[in-house]
Formats: C-alpha cells, sequence, structure tokens
C-alpha cells in the first residue's frame, strides 16, 4: 500500500503540506486553528493516574483533530491544579503520550496535536525548574548564561511531551507600573534583542519551538495599565519595540503572540499592518501568529458578532486562536465571504508546516530519552542567573561585604523568609521545603556562632505597623540589619483572576500581590508599612542594608538616605536567598547592572534613558533624571575607565567599520566584574529627532587587583544604523559619539564623522 504523500517524510515539506491540505474539509480546517481547550479540562485523576475527559474527546470530535493544546501542565493558583491532581514529570510525559494516540488514532487524517507549554521563566508545571525572572536576566547582561538556563528549562519541557514554548520577551519596561514589567528583559531595545536571540538559541538546542510573546508594543503601555491601549507612531514602534522581535525572527523564532494592546487604533490581533505586511511582507517571517488568550472574542466589540471577528482576525494574519469560541466559526465566515478559503488554507499551512518541522508525524509521542543530553543543569544555571543578577544600587560606608566576625545580624521585613514572593509570577507551586530565602541563605553563609534573628516587621502592603517594634527591637541588639522589602507577584487561591488568567484588581491589591498579571500601580512607592519600617530601623543607628526583592523597580527616594546600602535582587527564584547572601558576605561580586531606570517618584515618569534629546532642562520641584540610571550597578571595588579610542575618526555609509576600545583599570582590592557599555549619541544629521543615546554593544571583563583590560567593539552598520525616513534602518550620514562607560550616565565620548562620498554630505 503506498502511502500518502504527507507520510512520507523523505518528501519535501511544502510537498507533504500540499498533499495533507487538499485532503482536508472545511471542518479539518478550521480544527488545526484552534486551541480552545484548557490543557488542564483534557484529563482528570483516575485512581493512582490520569485519563482524559470527555471534554477533550468532544473537542477533538468537533473538528475531527486538534491544532493545538495549551497548558495541559499547567499547575498554578488561576488553572487550579497542584500536586494532588496535577501531572508530575512521568504522570505529564504519560498524559502527552495519550493526548496524541487519541488524536492520531481517532481522527480520520490522524494528524498529531501540537501541545504548548508556558515558559516564562522556566516550565510551569509541577517540579518544573524556576528561573530568576527575566528583569533578572536582564541584570545580568549575560546572553550566554540565559542560553545555557533556557537549554535546561525547554529540555524539561520537551521530556514531557510538549513542543512550543511561550516566553515573554518582547515587551519593553517604558513604565515601571505595570505589574508584568517583571517579564520584561529591560526597557532597553538593544539588550532586550540579544537576550531574545539568546532565548530561541536556548531552546532549540532542547528541540524546542518558541512562540515570542507579545507583538508588538505592549511595554508602552498608557499609564501601566495592563492590556490598555498605546499612543505609538509608526517612528516609536520601529526604533523601540520591534527590535527585539526582528531579532527573534531572524534567530529562528516558531511564532509570534499578538499583544493585547491596539497600534493605530486597532488591536495587534487585528492589524494586518502588523502581522502580515511588516511580520510576513517586510520581514519574511514564515512561523505562526499565535492570538493572546480570548483576544479574538475582544473583537466582537468592533465587529458586533463572533463570525466577523474570527474573520477580522484571520484575514489580518493570525493563525492560531487561544480559548477563543470566535475561531470555532471559520468555517461559517468562508461560507459567508467574510474571509477567502485561500486565506484560511495559509493559516492551516503554516500551523502544518509547524508540525511537520518540529517532526510530529514521525515522532508524536515524547522522546524515550530526554532531548538535549549533555545540557547543564537549568537548576545550578537559575541560581547563577540569581547571583549575577543582584545589583548594588549604592553604598555609604563600607558596611558590605558584610564581615564574618560580626556577632549578631537581624534579617528583617516582608520579604526576607517568604519562597513564593522570590518566585514571580506564572509560577506552579513548589514543593514544601524546597527553596532558599534571604533569612536561610544568611543563616547558612555565617560564622558559626554568629546569631541570626528574624522579625517579619510588617505585611507587603499596606500601613499596619503593629509589628515595627518588635522588629526595631531586634535591630536595636544587632551588627547589622538586613532589610527585605519589595513586591510579590505571589499568587494564592484567594486570588481573583480574569478570563485570561489576569488577576482582577480592585480598590486594593489582590491577595497580597503587589505586582503581576493585572496588577499594576499607580504609586512606585514602597508601601506605608514598609517605609515605617526602613525608617524606624534605620532610627536605631544600627547599620541596614535593604535588599529588594521585586518585579519592578520601585521608587526609591525613601530608600537611600537612611540606608548604608541598596541591592536588589528582583525576583531570583528559588535558590535565590543562598545568591543574595553570597553577595552579602562578599563571596561573589554585585555583578548585576539595571536593566530599567530607577525612577524618584512616578511623578517624574517615563524616565527611560533613551528618550528624545530635546535637552528639556527638568521640573522645578524635583529632578526629571531617575534617582540609579540604565547600566548602573556599583562592586565592591572601584575601577577607573579611560576615554574610548577609534580606529578610524571617519567612514563612510556604504562601508561603515571601525574598531573602538576602551582601558578599564582596577584601582581597588577585589577583582572587578564589570560590564563596558558602548552607546551611540547622534550630535547631527539623520532624518529623525536623535535619542539622547542608544546601546549599541557590551562586553563583560574580569579584571585582577591592579590591572588593566581593554573591552574591544567591533563597529559597524548594525552598530551605527538608525531608523531612516522608510523606517527601515539605514546608516545615515553626520556625526556621532561613541561613547562607553560603566552606565549610561557616566559615559565618556568619541567623535565620528559619518560621511556619503558620493554625495559629499557629513
Amino acid at each position: 500500500m503506498t502511502l500518502p504523500r504527507y507520510r512520507d517524510p523523505a518528501a519535501p515539506v511544502p510537498d507533504r503540506v500540499r498533499d495533507l491540505l487538499g485532503r482536508m474539509t472545511l471542518a479539518e480546517k478550521v480544527g488545526q486553528l484552534n486551541q480552545r481547550l484548557y490543557g488542564w479540562d483534557a484529563y482528570e485523576r483516575a485512581g493512582d493516574g490520569h485519563r482524559l475527559t470527555d471534554a477533550f474527546r468532544a473537542e477533538v470530535a468537533a473538528f475531527d483533530g486538534m491544532g493545538a493544546l495549551y497548558g495541559l501542565q499547567r499547575a498554578d493558583a488561576w488553572s487550579g491544579v497542584g500536586f494532588a491532581d496535577g501531572l508530575d514529570a512521568t504522570d505529564g510525559a504519560r498524559t502527552a503520550a495519550a493526548v496524541q494516540r487519541y488524536v492520531t488514532e481517532n481522527t480520520r487524517l490522524g494528524i498529531p496535536v501540537l501541545l504548548v507549554e508556558e515558559m516564562p521563566h522556566g516550565h510551569q508545571a509541577l517540579d518544573g525548574t524556576v528561573l530568576p525572572v527575566n528583569l533578572a536576566v536582564g541584570a545580568t547582561w549575560d546572553p550566554d548564561l540565559y542560553a545555557d538556563a533556557v537549554a535546561g528549562a525547554a529540555a524539561e519541557l520537551r521530556a514531557r511531551g510538549a513542543h512550543i514554548a511561550l516566553v515573554s520577551a518582547l515587551d519593553l519596561v517604558r513604565d515601571p507600573r505595570w505589574g508584568r514589567s517583571e517579564e520584561c528583559f529591560a526597557e532597553d531595545p538593544y539588550l532586550a534583542a540579544r537576550m531574545t536571540e539568546a532565548l530561541v538559541e536556548g531552546a532549540r538546542r532542547a528541540g524546542v519551538a518558541v512562540v515570542l510573546k507579545h507583538f508588538a508594543g505592549q511595554g508602552a503601555t498608557i499609564g501601566g495599565r495592563n492590556s490598555a491601549a498605546t499612543e505609538l507612531g509608526p517612528r516609536e514602534l520601529h526604533e523601540v519595540h520591534l527590535a527585539a522581535a526582528r531579532a527573534g525572527v531572524a534567530a529562528g523564532a516558531a511564532g509570534v503572540m499578538a499583544a493585547y494592546n491596539e497600534f493605530d487604533g486597532l488591536p495587534c490581533v487585528a492589524n494586518r499592518y502588523l502581522l502580515t505586511d511588516l511580520l510576513r511582507t517586510e520581514w519574511g517571517f514564515e512561523g505562526v501568529v499565535m492570538a493572546d488568550g480570548t483576544a479574538v472574542d475582544r473583537l466582537v466589540r468592533l465587529t458586533g458578532d463572533p463570525v466577523s471577528a474570527g474573520a477580522l482576525a484571520l484575514d489580518a494574519g493570525c493563525d492560531l486562536s487561544l480559548w477563543d469560541d470566535s475561531f470555532t466559526r471559520l468555517g461559517e465566515a468562508v461560507e459567508r465571504g467574510l474571509v477567502s478559503g485561500a486565506a484560511l488554507d495559509a493559516a492551516v499551512a503554516r500551523v502544518l508546516t509547524l508540525k511537520f518541522r518540529l517532526g510530529l508525524f514521525e515522532q508524536p509521542l515524547p522522546p524515550a530519552a530526554p532531548q538535549g543530553g549533555g545540557l547543564p543543569d537549568p537548576v545550578e544555571l537559575g541560581e547563577r542567573i540569581a547571583r549575577a543578577s543582584v545589583t548594588l544600587l549604592s553604598h555609604e560606608g563600607g558596611v558590605l561585604p558584610l564581615s564574618r566576625s560580626v556577632r549578631r545580624i537581624a534579617v528583617l521585613g516582608p520579604n526576607a523568609d517568604s519562597l513564593a514572593q522570590q518566585i514571580g509570577d506564572y509560577t506552579a507551586p513548589q514543593r514544601p521545603g524546597g527553596g532558599i530565602t534571604v533569612l536561610a541563605g544568611v543563616r547558612a553563609a555565617v560564622a558559626p556562632g554568629t546569631e541570626v534573628v528574624h522579625g517579619r516587621g510588617c505585611d507587603l502592603a499596606g500601613d499596619d505597623v503593629s509589628d515595627v517594634p518588635a522588629a526595631v527591637a531586634l535591630a536595636a541588639g544587632s551588627d547589622v540589619a538586613v532589610l527585605v522589602l519589595g513586591g510579590s507577584s505571589a499568587r494564592s487561591p484567594d486570588t481573583v483572576f480574569d478570563a485570561n488568567g489576569a488577576a482582577v484588581t480592585g480598590s486594593g491589591p489582590p491577595s497580597g500581590m503587589t505586582c503581576g498579571e493585572g496588577v499594576d500601580l499607580a504609586d512606585l512607592a514602597l508601601p506605608p508599612a514598609q517605609r515605617a519600617l526602613l525608617a524606624a530601623v534605620s532610627a536605631t543607628g544600627t547599620p541596614v542594608v535593604v535588599v529588594l526583592v521585586q518585579g519592578r523597580p520601585h521608587a526609591l527616594h525613601e530608600v537611600d538616605a537612611p540606608a548604608s546600602a541598596v541591592l536588589s535582587a528582583w525576583y531570583p527564584g528559588p535558590l535565590g536567598g543562598r545568591a543574595v547572601a553570597e553577595v552579602l558576605f562578599g563571596d561573589a561580586e554585585p555583578r548585576g547592572r539595571l536593566p530599567v531606570s530607577v525612577p524618584r517618584s512616578a511623578a517624574q515618569l517615563p524616565v527611560y534613558y533613551n528618550g528624545k534629546d530635546h535637552r528639556y532642562r527638568g521640573y522645578v520641584d524635583q529632578s526629571a533624571g531617575p534617582l540609579h540610571a540604565f547600566g548602573h550597578g556599583l562592586s565592591y571595588t572601584s575601577v577607573e575607565y579611560g576615554a574610548p579610542r577609534l580606529s578610524r575618526s571617519r567612514v563612510d555609509v556604504r562601508a561603515p567599520r571601525l574598531l573602538c576600545r576602551v582601558t578599564v583599570r582596577n584601582t581597588g582590592s577585589r577583582r572587578a566584574e564589570e560590564t563596558v557599555q558602548l552607546y551611540v549619541r547622534r550630535l547631527s544629521g539623520g532624518t529623525a529627532w536623535p535619542r539622547v543615546r542608544e546601546l549599541r554593544g557590551f562586553v563583560r571583563l574580569s579584571i585582577a587587583p591592579g590591572a588593566e583590560a581593554d573591552a574591544l567593539f567591533e563597529v559597524g552598520a548594525d552598530t551605527l544604523a538608525s531608523v531612516g525616513r522608510d523606517l527601515g534602518p539605514v546608516v545615515e550620514p553626520g556625526v556621532v559619539e561613541l561613547e562607553t562607560g560603566p552606565a549610561s550616565d557616566r559615559t565618556r565620548g568619541a567623535r565620528l564623522e559619518i560621511t556619503d562620498s558620493e554625495s559629499n554630505v557629513t
């Protein structure tokens, strides 16, 4: 018997797609574009194992197949899945295999299912490795380390039978009031682009395809309000918000997720300019576009009915829905002439192409052996990220690193001993006894005989100060107080969720959350009780070291004055407490550098470093600049930066290649771990008003005491390009400064002329 062409693994993928597409009914095609069922509704506990549900079987029967299944392994407060009824690694692989067997054996064409999982910072599944959040990743300025960690986490996901990882990567922190700031790598497009490339490359090593979230401009939401409108113009979109997406597509991302926000009056999922004209026609992207959860159904407000809503999204370029009902009615849309059969076939072809390229038709079941053999341990890599992300923001009086000769240390604050509050949003339940809090890390790090006392001091949110006196008493009798403050994205069973899994906010933080999806802030200051605790502990005269465990940069004008030192640990993951302790005691250098600017108050927003250079003089009542600038981070030693040296002072737009070199000397007594940053600042020329400066490179140096090292940057068209009149990257004639330094506000520059020899323009 001759196999159908689409079953022949030796046939070219386009031929297999055409053959299979030609055999499909309209209903089967529509089924391939739907991802309606929540994965945790596809199984139920049966005795000591799990079985597939009637709801799953009915969903398969409705379209004689299933395009994709989201979150089969997901566990968290929103899904309601925990250790009592969820899937561990072994049960997860078995259930994924059962899903594939059922679909391939009980449908006419036997098309396997794409199993899609959340991997925001590790696989969001029971016993999945939890990595530090993206903002912590950005603080490492270390794409290679991140790529290794992603490869390890993706290998876990693949071993459970999943094929696609959904990962936030494209959003930028342009307003830190936004609750999803922790999901961003940075406020800067260049740093985010490098981390996005690392993400795609790391996942590919484990055989996992990546869908990048969210396309495009969601971080520019007005007022930091989740899923709200943006006021982006085309140039701002291209100059700032598309760099990471462009880099991810070029690196081989399998898909992008259309964002909730609108651009130019249309939600991204219905925006043909974004999803077709730009993404496919201009960039040549051949992967899939996935809707964000229930985003297509939201279009009913525009179209008046779900059939038209589905047609609008499909025609714009959306291929795969997420939990929507509107896409299930695409067959009606074709029959009513609201969308063409050719548009439907193009979307189905993209989904099928992905399935063929992932090898699902040859190996639909989970691999017999884990993918990515020889990959490093993601748990160990997660701890390395946590350690590298700790950022020393301020330091007065030489309190750090802490001496092991101290007699008594008070570890205080609402984040001192809470694992849940240091692991971030989109995290599965953790087994009891796992992880290391800051308190546990300090206790393990001190010398024998040192007493470590602990008091919570206050709740995470609110203004109740009734426990402050007890904490003050502990601090007063100690040699140093480590005060662990900040925020929390920890979801609880009491949290109320929207239909798409976002926390529902009302008159106050939902069940203690002060950050996370749906948890936006109007005021970036720490809550009143935390500020009162800090003031009272500082008043004792005991040296105070503040550790901020947070998912966004809080406004810190209340913190720096009374504290001897301030560190940001972001959400460092389950082992983050040990990483923080190692930095506190000097067993590790504070390597982290800010991926975002730290504001003085919410009133001065925006404070991102790369705004337009209009020479604004500032407010009357306070500085317009940040408290700590993008790229900032102190160390336990001192360094001196020389001026940048260019191999050429003039280049032509057609061959703009040169070398930029800067010497960094360690003038202190400890090893220096420096992240040398390269910025471009336009002085004249160009087709648009220039930005203050733009990051275009970074190099990490490790320098012994008394030694010096050179950071070398190869400067080319990518470094010098700006967005031209046609909104594409172009090297424009003019004069720029290439600036180097340890942070965006501490740079030295060298002038470079960019000439156009054919038109004699400088």
